[in-house]
């Protein structure tokens, strides 16, 4: 596995986000995904997919920065700063949160099987 290729697919990942586009997170996004929420819940694919099919999740602006990536093998871990406005289910979304995000290479494909965020003060 190249970070570069890791680096291309956390932008086709938060371009799919930024666009509520569930075709690409369908495919990005692996089956088994678990995911921590800043209020310590943990979210699966299907409902990180119906918050956007819903309409629930919007998306106004996503900036990345202080991405790190490390890779251990058929697996990337990365970590990324985003600045988020939004909403979500109507109440507004507005901070930086840190994410953390497990990347593993399957055949051709890169899944995220693993993330978390936080908030940043």
């Amino acid at each position: 596995m190249k970070t570069e290729a890791v680096v291309n697919a956390e932008i086709e990942l938060l371009t799919a986000i930024k666009n509520a586009d569930v075709l690409t997170l369908e495919k990005i996004l692996h089956d088994d995904l678990l995911f921590n929420l800043p209020d310590g819940n943990t979210i699966t694919k299907e409902f990180d997919l119906e918050s956007y099919r819903s309409g629930k999740m919007k998306v106004d602006l996503l900036e990345a920065s202080d991405q790190i990536i490390n890779i251990i093998g058929d697996t990337a871990v990365v970590t990324v700063v985003i600045s988020l406005k939004g909403t979500y289910d109507n109440a507004p979304i507005n901070g930086v949160l840190k994410y953390i995000r497990v990347w593993k290479q399957f055949d051709e494909d890169l899944k995220v099987i693993a993330g978390s965020c936080i908030p940043l003060a």
